[in-house]
């Protein structure tokens, strides 16, 4: 007496479509992150209840003891204009530059409006960085 099967399973699984599930998940989380580099100094942003995600190219910081960073590098205030000059002209041939403005709360306004007059002398878009509120 033959008990054998005719009809043979194949051991064998093929990974190409759980490889492909696995790329289009990456790409689908790669897509959906947030695109908003974070600062590395610490500010305490304000809150906002409107949030808008803006690609930052130039970013200046002011911390609570009113120190000056322009992208992560301390700067003087007196030398704020000539550095986002210089930044500017490189992003001048992409599109308009964008100002990024990373302000502790504790700060007084009238610090805001100066670094944001100076990027707005030089055709600049500024924005100011806030927390969404929930």
């Amino acid at each position: 007496m033959n008990f054998r099967s005719k009809n043979k399973v194949n051991p064998e699984f093929s990974m190409s479509s759980m490889t492909d599930i696995i790329f289009l998940l990456l790409i689908f989380f790669m897509l959906t992150s947030n695109f908003v580099t974070p600062s590395g100094l610490p500010v305490n942003l304000p809150s906002s209840k409107s949030s808008t995600i803006v690609m930052q190219k130039i970013s200046v910081t002011i911390t609570p003891d009113l120190q000056y960073f322009v992208n992560d590098k301390p700067m003087a205030f007196e030398n704020i204009e000539a550095e986002l000059k210089n930044l500017l002209a490189g992003t001048a041939q992409g599109g308009e530059g964008v100002v990024v403005l990373h302000v502790d709360k504790s700060v007084p306004v009238e610090y805001l409006v100066k670094v944001a007059g100076i990027a707005t002398e030089l055709k600049a878009k500024v924005t100011l960085a806030t927390l969404p509120t929930e």
